[in-house]
């Protein structure tokens, strides 16, 4: 099946932090990357107003594999934690060395054991449609009525985005 992840950092070297989540995701058992968007930086959604200034450098890596998204949720939490990820209980919208979520799991709906697949609040975050645009532009989400480049269409926020890098 298609795995689509959102990768993102918001502290520290934070290209050399997506690199780093990239490669750790590859070493997975049979994961294949298919595609990674370009590069982004965007505005924080969402957070204290002491961190507003630490931008984010988001991405979407599209994978094939044959593993559950369940077994991949684990798997991304130890690359987050053995990346320096901190978990701030009081607010998840912390600052972070890196992110990642998963957007969708092949065509399946999930809501079980603390994960939902589609994610969901990919579709109200153009760091995640806009990206995802870039590489499945015709991809329609379980659960939505139109194709992801139809729905960035609408999504507020366009100069909140600054495309970094093709390929990095």
């Amino acid at each position: 099946m298609e795995l689509g992840l959102s990768l993102g950092s918001n502290r520290g070297d934070r290209i050399a932090n997506l690199r780093k989540a990239h490669r750790a995701l590859l070493e997975i058992a049979d994961a294949r990357a298919v595609v990674r968007s370009p590069l982004y930086e965007t505005e924080p959604v969402d957070v204290r107003p002491e961190f507003q200034h630490l931008k984010f450098l988001n991405s979407v890596l599209i994978l094939e594999t044959e593993h559950t998204a369940k077994a991949w949720l684990t798997w991304i939490g130890e690359i987050e934690d053995r990346l320096g990820r901190e978990r701030d209980k009081g607010d998840r919208n912390a600052p972070r060395d890196i992110d990642i979520d998963i957007i969708f799991a092949g065509g399946g709906l999930i809501d079980s054991g603390g994960l939902t697949v589609p994610h969901p609040r990919w579709a109200e975050r153009r760091f995640v449609v806009q990206p995802l645009a870039d590489v499945r532009p015709h991809l329609i989400l379980p659960g939505m009525k139109t194709t992801v480049s139809d729905l960035l269409v609408n999504l507020p926020g366009a100069d909140e985005l600054v495309q970094l890098q093709e390929d990095w």
